[in-house]
C-alpha cells in the first residue's frame, strides 16, 4: 500500500511538472507571437525616414547580436550566493560539427524569412502581409506530415483549403485592386522559411541555451544583411536621429531577441506545430498596429480573409490537442 502511495505521489509530481512546463511553453509562444507582430511598428517608421530594407535589418540584427553577446558574457561571470563564491558553468561558443550545421541552417532560414517579409512591406499593407505570413502554421503541419510522418487527415486538408482561400481573398482585397503578386510571393516565401525554422529548432535538439543559439542565428542574420545591402547596390545607411535609433532598438529587442528567445522555449516545451499555432496573435497584433498607427485600410473582404486563415490554424491546433 505504501509503495502504491509513493508511486501515486511520483506520478502526481510528474504530471504537475508536465503541466507547468506546458503552461510555460504556451505562455512563451503567445508572448513570442505578440513580440514578432510588432515588426511593422519599427520597420515602417524607419522606412518613412528613408532607411533601405538592408540597413534596417542590418542594424536590427547587429544591435540584437551585441545585446545577446553581452548577456552571454554576463552569464559567464563569477557570482556569489549569500556572500559565498558560486561557480557558474561557463557556456562557451564551441560547437560540434552537427551543431554548426544546425545553427547555420537556422541563421540562413531566419535571414531569408526576415528579408522577404520586410521587402513585402514596401508592396502591401503590413497588416495584410503579416496575416498572409500566418499561413506558416499550416505549412508547418504539412511539412511535419510529409517528412516526419505526423498523421494528416481531414483537418489538415480543410485547414489548407481555408488558408488558401483566405490568402486569395486577401489578394483580391476590396475587389477594385489586387495585391501585387510579387509581394504575395515574398510573404509566402517568408512563411515557408519560418515554418522550416521552427521545425529545425524542434528537431535539431540542440543542447545549448536559447541565448547561445540566437548568438549564432543573429550573427548570420547581420552578416547576411551586410552582404545583401552591397549586392543590391544600397550601402548601409546609419539611423539619422534619436527617433530612428529608438525604432532600431525596438526591432532589435522586441521582435528579434524577445521573440526568438521565447520561440525557442515554446518549441522546446510544446512542440513545433503548437508554437506555430500560438502565432495567431502575431497577425492580429500587426493588423491593429497597421490600422491604428499607420491608418491602413480594413475592408469586409480583408476581414473574411483574415478570419479564414485564423480558422484554418484553429482547426490544426484543435486536431493537435
Amino acid at each position: 500500500m505504501k509503495k502504491d502511495l509513493s508511486i501515486k505521489k511520483i506520478n502526481t509530481k510528474e504530471a504537475a511538472g508536465k503541466t507547468s512546463a506546458s503552461f510555460f511553453g504556451m505562455l512563451c509562444g503567445i508572448l513570442a507571437a505578440v513580440c514578432y507582430g510588432t515588426n511593422p511598428l519599427g520597420a515602417l517608421k524607419l522606412y518613412e525616414q528613408g532607411m533601405p530594407t538592408g540597413s534596417v535589418l542590418f542594424f536590427r540584427f547587429g544591435l540584437a547580436w551585441i545585446i545577446i553577446a553581452l548577456v552571454m558574457l554576463f552569464r559567464s561571470l563569477p557570482r556569489s550566493i549569500h556572500g559565498q563564491p558560486h561557480k557558474v558553468a561557463k557556456e562557451t561558443l564551441k560547437v560540434s560539427r552537427r551543431e554548426f550545421g544546425a545553427l547555420t541552417a537556422l541563421g540562413l532560414l531566419f535571414t531569408a524569412s526576415s528579408l522577404t517579409l520586410y521587402l513585402s512591406f514596401h508592396l502591401m499593407d503590413a497588416g495584410v502581409a503579416s496575416t498572409i505570413l500566418f499561413t506558416y502554421p499550416v505549412m508547418t503541419a504539412v511539412i511535419m506530415a510529409l517528412f516526419f510522418h505526423e498523421r494528416a487527415g481531414w483537418a489538415t486538408i480543410a485547414a489548407i483549403a481555408l488558408s488558401v482561400l483566405g490568402v486569395v481573398l486577401l489578394y483580391w482585397g476590396d475587389g477594385t485592386a489586387t495585391l501585387p503578386i510579387v509581394g504575395v510571393i515574398l510573404v509566402l516565401l517568408s512563411a515557408l522559411t519560418y515554418a522550416v525554422y521552427i521545425i529545425v529548432v524542434n528537431k535539431s535538439n540542440l543542447q545549448m541555451s536559447s541565448f547561445k543559439i540566437n548568438f549564432f542565428v543573429l550573427l548570420y542574420c547581420a552578416l547576411g544583411m551586410l552582404v545583401y545591402s552591397f549586392a543590391s547596390g544600397q550601402p548601409l545607411t546609419l539611423p539619422q536621429n534619436g527617433t530612428s535609433w529608438f525604432y532600431v532598438g525596438w526591432l532589435a529587442i522586441v521582435p528579434a531577441i524577445m521573440a526568438l528567445v521565447l520561440m525557442v522555449y515554446a518549441a522546446k516545451y510544446v512542440g513545433s506545430t503548437t508554437t506555430a499555432i500560438l502565432g495567431a496573435l502575431e497577425p492580429l497584433t500587426a493588423v491593429l498596429i497597421g490600422i491604428f498607427v499607420f491608418g491602413e485600410s480594413f475592408t469586409l473582404t480583408l476581414a473574411i480573409g483574415i478570419a479564414l486563415i485564423l480558422i484554418a490554424v484553429t482547426i490544426i491546433v484543435t486536431k493537435k490537442t
